[in-house]
C-alpha cells in the first residue's frame, strides 16, 4: 500500500508542476520555474517520508563552504536528485540527455539551466559539459553532478568518470563529496519502497589543486568508503568493499 501511495503520489506531484513549470517558461529569467521545481522536490520528499515511510536524513552540512562548490554524489536511485535539490534555493545539476524523451522536458531543462550531456559520453559529450556548466559557474550557482553516470545498486559502483574533474580543474573549485544509502529503500527504477531512514552525508570538500589521478582516486575512495558505512549502519551487515559493475 506504501507503495501504491507513493507511486500515485508521483505521478500527481510529476505531472502538476511540470505542467506548472512549462506554463512559466514563457516568463523572463529562471526564477519562476525554479520556484516551481524547489517546491516539486520538497514535496516529493514530503511524500518519501509520510507515504513511503522513508525519513530523510542529512548530515554534514557544516562542510559546505559559503562560496559555490562542485557536488559529486553516489546515485543510486531516482530520489537522489530529489533529495539533494530539495536542500538548496539554487543548484545546477548535470544530467544525461535521457530527461528529454519526456515531453516538453528539454524545454523546462533549458530555462532552469540544467547543463544536459550525452549519456554516451566521449569527446563531444565532454565539450558540451563544459561549455553548459560555465554558465552556471559565471551565475555562482552550486553544480550537482554523479560522477559514475549510472545508477548503481547498494553495494556496487560503476567507473568514476572523468568529467567531474575537468569542471574542478577548470572552475577551480572544491569538490564536496555526497555519500547515500537511499538505495537501500528506493532502489533504481523499482516500484516497491521500503520504510527506513535514508541518509545523505556531506562530506569535507577535497581542496583544489590535485592531479588528476589523486583526485579521482581520493574521489571515489571517499564516496565509497561512506556510503558502504551508511550501508552498514542501515543494514547492521559489516562493512564489505564496494563492487565495480560494468557498464
Amino acid at each position: 500500500m506504501r507503495s501504491f501511495l507513493f507511486a500515485s503520489a508521483y505521478w500527481l506531484f510529476s505531472i502538476f508542476y511540470s505542467l506548472m513549470a512549462l506554463l512559466l517558461t514563457v516568463l523572463p529569467g529562471r526564477r519562476p520555474v525554479l520556484w516551481v521545481i524547489q517546491r516539486y522536490t520538497r514535496r516529493m520528499v514530503w511524500a518519501m517520508q509520510h507515504l513511503a515511510g522513508i525519513r530523510l536524513e542529512v548530515r554534514g552540512r557544516e562542510h559546505i563552504p559559503s562560496q559555490p562548490v562542485i557536488f559529486a554524489a553516489k546515485h543510486q536511485s531516482w530520489g537522489d536528485g530529489y533529495c539533494i535539490y530539495s536542500q538548496f534555493n539554487d543548484l545546477a545539476f548535470v544530467t544525461g540527455d535521457h530527461l528529454e524523451k519526456f515531453p516538453f522536458m528539454s524545454t523546462i531543462l533549458r530555462k532552469l539551466g540544467a547543463i544536459v550531456v550525452n549519456n554516451c559520453g566521449g569527446i563531444e559529450a565532454r565539450k558540451a559539459l563544459a561549455d553548459r556548466s560555465q554558465k552556471a559557474s559565471d551565475d555562482g550557482r552550486h553544480i550537482l553532478i554523479y560522477p559514475e553516470g549510472h545508477l548503481s545498486t547498494p553495494g556496487t559502483y560503476h567507473r568514476y568518470r572523468s568529467g567531474v574533474w575537468h569542471m574542478y580543474r577548470n572552475f577551480n573549485r572544491p569538490v564536496v563529496p555526497v555519500a547515500t544509502n537511499l538505495g537501500l529503500f528506493w532502489q533504481e527504477e523499482r516500484y516497491e519502497k521500503s520504510p527506513g531512514t535514508a541518509v545523505l552525508q556531506f562530506m569535507e570538500p577535497i581542496p583544489t589543486g590535485l592531479d588528476k589521478v589523486e583526485f579521482m582516486a581520493r574521489l571515489q575512495r571517499t564516496i565509497e568508503t561512506q556510503t558502504q558505512t551508511l550501508i552498514s549502519e542501515a543494514t547492521g551487515i559489516p562493512f564489505q568493499p564496494s563492487t565495480i559493475v560494468s557498464e
